[in-house]
């Protein structure tokens, strides 16, 4: 598909959400060229239990303090589960608004007190950080989203991201191990 001539990206978006909505939405940000600025996966065990987490760099620290600012700046945003990850970060977020009656569908254009906007603000902020204190840090351009509509899918998601630091650390220490 074209746009002005060049070819772009067609959008993952849902056509026909309102992402500034009442709702659950499961985040992926990508750090450029999946580089891992936010720190390294370490195992542990912890009480005979297998047990992996982030030791991270002063920019995953940075990424993981900005990531619980977000509702003090977008206060109808609640922070579900989430992880840092080496070169990624996965996150629910609710959007607390049970009488939202500005249904818009999805669309290009300005974008306010929606998805986008509390994902460009928390983008732009780690960075700002990085820039002024002269640390190597680039976002990928885009993000990944997913609008959870049922209990179960939420469950799942959950559950993803809490085992994400021992599934990264295994397939690592696999992939290592392997050459």
């Amino acid at each position: 598909m074209k746009f002005q001539n060049t070819y772009r990206i067609e959008t993952a978006r849902l056509q026909n959400w309102d992402y500034a909505s009442h709702g659950l939405y499961f985040v992926t940000i990508c750090t450029k060229n999946k580089e891992r600025y936010f720190g390294e996966i370490k195992n542990a065990v912890v009480e005979t239990h297998n047990y992996a987490s982030l030791q991270p760099t002063e920019i995953g620290n940075i990424a993981h303090f900005y990531w619980t600012e977000i509702p003090n700046h977008f206060p109808f945003v609640e922070l579900d589960e989430f992880i840092i990850m080496p070169n990624h970060i996965h996150g629910i977020l609710f959007f607390n608004k049970p009488d939202y009656r500005g249904w818009k569908l999805n669309s290009f254009g300005p974008q306010s007190q929606n998805l986008a906007s509390a994902i460009r603000a928390y983008k732009s902020t780690v960075k700002r950080y990085a820039n002024a204190n002269q640390i190597d840090f680039e976002w990928q351009p885009r993000y990944y989203d997913h609008v959870i509509q049922t209990e179960e899918s939420l469950h799942t998601i959950r559950n993803y991201i809490f085992d994400n630091p021992i599934k990264w650390f295994v397939e690592t220490h696999n992939y290592a191990s392997l050459h």
